[in-house]
Order: structure tokens, then sequence, then C-alpha cells
């Protein structure tokens, strides 16, 4: 065991090339450790990290209060099945539920919260023969089946078709074509909040409202997937709590335990009994470990007044970022709601990737020319500089290689 943590980034590469189905577009580092905002890879190199887990280390690398509890819990119960009753399902629960509403079901994932939140609306709609989803362009559901039909991306569609049926995609932003869309077969309309991996887009002040409007005239339900606007991420604990409209149905994984593989859906009182016993089921979903980890995220967020860090962390990147846009032409528009920034490019964004990441910070590049932060909620002023520091200097070189 100890060879085999002393491997170097190159022998780890070896390996995974040798015995990791090669699925994966890795960086060539191998990553050993990780404290706050920082980790370093086995060469000893550190890095600020402003996309933890793609999102997953909300609270940054190994938060003490989560280490200590998932330790904890470990010595307890690490595993028991959903046949029986657990303290920190419960309890986790309570805490969802009582900062949102309605009630709780566990599972391990963004991909999976989403399945159980498209199940329950068929089971729900399929009372009156509805069966059909609106999504939208540029959104992302998941990876499993389902979820990849929801996904109204056709570079995801590639080579598995046929893609399960009943999803129909409407362009973000456009109520008009949404309406349109809806007949009698609909059960649901489903949208992030803001779309991730879609460049970070943000929805106009009265769209999701106009969302909620053409669900209550038409008898379908609003889902939101939240996977990555829950537990604090844009400044409330839940992303639409931004716009004061509660969804039918929403999602949520990623930061939920603050790096644990975890996922919940959260529905009203009146549909929780849609999902019915024998109906839809998940082995390691609320399993004691994960809740123990969720139950001292959310303790930490609270205790650590982080969401009114989240608000003061992200004036100060957008403030950075419209400065250097003011600078560089080559930025056209920087979009920001709590600790989700993207900044679109004129130029591909991909190399900046890179350039950051020799440079000993790790950022994010999706949609060709967007960068994207997904920062920890409790990062620091001193770290939101340091990070757009190296930012600027590497969009400063792209400029002038632009030029």
């Amino acid at each position: 065991m100890d060879s085999a943590a002393a491997m170097s980034s190159e022998d780890r590469i070896a390996q995974f090339d040798k015995y990791v189905i090669p699925n994966y577009t890795r960086y060539p580092i191998s990553l050993v450790r990780g404290e706050g905002q920082h980790c370093w890879d086995a060469e000893g190199k550190r890095y600020l990290d402003l996309f933890p887990g793609w999102g997953c280390n909300i609270l940054g690398h190994c938060p003490p209060r989560v280490t200590q509890a998932i330790q904890e819990q470990a010595a307890k119960l690490v595993h028991i099945p959903n046949t029986w009753y657990m303290e920190p399902q419960g309890d986790f629960a309570e805490m969802l539920c009582t900062r949102s509403f309605g009630k709780a079901f566990f599972c391990n994932s963004g991909a999976e919260a989403n399945e159980g939140a498209l199940k329950l609306a068929r089971l729900h709609g399929m009372k009156e023969g509805r069966y059909k989803v609106i999504t939208f362009e540029k959104g992302f559901h998941g990876r499993t089946l389902a979820t990849t039909a929801a996904t109204a991306q056709p570079k995801f569609h590639d080579g598995i078709g046929p893609l399960v049926a009943g999803f129909k995609y409407a362009p973000t932003g456009d109520l008009d074509a949404v309406a349109a869309l809806v007949d009698h077969e609909t059960a649901a309309i489903m949208i992030e909040p803001i779309q991730g991996e879609g460049g970070v887009q943000i929805p106009a002040d009265d769209y999701l409202a106009g969302l909620r409007r053409i669900a209550d005239e038409n008898n379908c339900l609003l889902i939101f997937d939240e996977v990555q606007t829950c537990m604090a991420r844009t400044g409330t604990w839940f992303g639409y709590q931004q716009w004061n409209v509660q969804p039918d149905i929403f999602t949520m994984a990623k930061g939920i335990a603050a790096g644990v593989a975890c996922g919940a859906v959260i529905t009203t009182s009146e549909l929780a009994p849609d999902l019915r016993p024998g109906m839809h089921a998940s082995t390691f979903g609320g399993n004691p470990l994960a809740m123990a980890a969720g139950i001292a995220t959310v303790q930490t967020i609270e205790e650590e007044n982080l969401l009114d860090n989240v608000a003061a962390m992200s004036e100060r990147f957008r403030s950075h970022f419209a400065s250097l846009a003011e600078e560089l032409s080559i930025i056209s528009e920087i979009r920001t709601r709590g600790m989700m920034i993207g900044v679109e490019l004129t130029i591909p964004s991909t190399p900046a990737v890179g350039k950051c990441m020799e440079k000993g910070l790790l950022i994010n590049a999706t949609q060709g020319t967007v960068i994207r932060l997904l920062p920890a909620v409790n990062i620091s002023a001193e770290e939101v500089d340091e990070g757009f520091g190296i930012i600027a200097d590497v969009l400063r070189d792209m400029a002038n290689e632009a030029a």
C-alpha cells in the first residue's frame, strides 16, 4: 500500500491505461490530497481549486465537520437497507424539507435523482394518460438512458439510439415555444434554474414564473433540476428560492453531502404517495455515511454563515471579471449567480484550462467558449483574488496570441 501511495503521476497514468476503461478524458496529473480550497498532486505541486469535485465539494476538500461526521458514523453503521428506519436519514430529510418543502427520497447521484423525478412525473401523469416531458436546449440532466434523452444536446445522443420516448425540446428563454409544445399528454416541464453545463445560463427574472404559469394552466408538473444549484450554491439554500418560484418536484446532488455520493428528490406531500412501495428504490440511497455527511454540510453552512459569504464572494468575482472585460475584448459576457460563474469568450475557452493548471489553478471550460467556475461556498477573499489573478494573466496571454 505504501508503494502504491508513492506512485508518480506517470506511473499512475500507466496503471489506469492498463486497468481502467478510458471513458474519461483525464488531465495528466494524479491528485493525492486535498485541504480546504487546495489539492496536491503526486509530485507535491499545490493547486487552488475553483472547480472542486465538479461542484460536489461545496465546502472545499475534506471539510473538518464533514470528515469527522463520516468517521464517527462509520464506527456506528456504514450501511443498512431502507427496509429499516435510521436516525441520520430522518434527520437529514427534516433538514432539507424544512428549508424547502414536502418530503424527500434519497439516492446516490444527480442522474439517479432525475430518473426518480421523471418516474414520479409519469406515475402521477399516467392517471390521465400523460407521459411526455418538455426539457430545454443546452440543458443537461445526466448520463443514464432516460436522463440522456432528457438532455437536449445531440452530442450526448450519438450512438445510443433509439432514445427513450416522450421528451420534447424547447429553446431556452422562449415561453411561447414551451406553451406550443404542451399537449394533453404532457406530464411535466423540466428545467435547470441555472444551466450549468450549458454555460451558466441565467434565466430572465420572469422566466421561471412563466413556466410555473404554463404548468398550472395545463395541469402538468414543474420539475427543477437543482443538481448544481442546491445547498447554498446560488446564495440561497436552493436555486428556486432566487426567483421565489416553487416547483412540484426538485432534484439535488453534487454538493448535497460535500463530496460524498448522494442525491435527493424533494416533492410535495400531495405527490409523494405516487412514488409508492415497489415502484422505485435505491439500494445505497440514504445510507448512513452519506446522511451524516449531509447533516454536517447543513450545519457548516449555517454555523459559518456561508450564505452571506456566497453573496460577498460572488460580488468580488463579478467585480474582478467586469474590470477585466473592460480591458480584454475577448471577454464578451460575465454571468454570475452566487458561486456559479461563467465567463463567455470570443475565442475557444478550453486552452485556458491547461494554461491555468500549469500555474496551479483548476478551472473548467464548457460549451466551447465558456470558462466555468464552481468555487466552494466557503472560499475566502484572498483565494478569490489569487484565482482571479491567475485567470486574468492567462486570458491576457490568450488575447495577445489571438491578436
